[in-house]
C-alpha cells in the first residue's frame, strides 16, 4: 500500500505535522508540503461550453502524486473553523479534473483510504467537527474511504505535545501503518 501525507499547514514543524511524523514513524511514505507548490485558483467552468481552461502552476504534479497513492493522510491546522486555504484549494481543483477527459477522475480515487489530521484551539473537540464533517463529504463524493481522524489540541508550536490522546492515536495508527 503505498501512503501520502499532504500537508496543508503554511507553517513547517506545526502541530499538524507533529502528529503526521509521529503516525508515520519508520513507515515508508510520500510527503507533500501544498505550500511548496504553485497552485492557482481556477474560474468556475463547469457549466460553460467551453469548460475550464487551462491553468499553468504545479498542480497535475501535486494530482498525479495523489492518484498515485492508495492510503492518503490529509493534515490541516484548524483555521477559521475549517480547513486551511492551501488545503482547500486543492480540493477546489477536483472540479476541474472531474471535467477533464484526461482523467477519469473519479473512478481513479474510488477506494482510496483517507484519514484526517487536524489541531486547532478554543475547544477543537467541538469546533473542529464541521472540518471533519467537510471531509467526510468530500471522502464521500468521490467514493474515498474515510477511515478514521484526530483532532489535536494545540495551537502554539509544540503544544501539541501535551496532547496525548492525540499522541496515542498516532502510536494506534503507526501500528495499523506497519502491518
Amino acid at each position: 500500500m503505498k501512503i501520502l501525507t499532504i500537508l496543508g499547514s503554511s507553517r513547517e514543524n506545526g502541530n499538524s505535522e507533529y502528529l503526521v511524523k509521529q503516525a508515520m514513524e519508520g513507515i515508508e511514505h510520500t510527503q507533500l508540503r501544498l505550500s511548496d507548490y504553485k497552485i492557482h485558483p481556477i474560474t468556475d467552468m463547469r457549466h460553460t461550453d467551453e469548460g475550464f481552461s487551462p491553468v499553468d502552476d504545479d498542480y497535475e504534479a501535486v494530482l498525479a502524486e495523489f492518484l498515485a497513492h492508495d492510503l492518503i493522510i490529509f493534515a490541516t491546522p484548524i483555521y477559521w473553523f475549517g480547513m486551511t486555504s492551501h488545503m482547500k484549494l486543492f480540493f477546489d481543483r477536483w472540479s476541474q479534473y472531474m471535467r477533464d477527459d484526461r482523467y477519469n477522475f473519479k473512478e481513479q480515487v474510488r477506494g482510496k483510504k483517507a484519514y484526517v489530521i487536524t489541531t486547532g484551539g478554543s475547544n477543537p473537540y467541538v469546533t473542529g467537527l464541521p472540518l471533519i464533517q467537510q471531509f467526510g463529504h468530500i471522502f464521500d463524493f468521490v467514493g474515498m474511504t474515510f477511515e478514521d481522524y484526530v483532532i489535536g489540541n494545540a495551537v502554539k508550536p509544540g503544544e501539541i505535545k501535551n496532547d496525548f490522546l492525540a499522541l496515542d492515536k498516532m502510536k494506534a495508527w503507526n501500528n495499523t501503518f506497519k502491518k
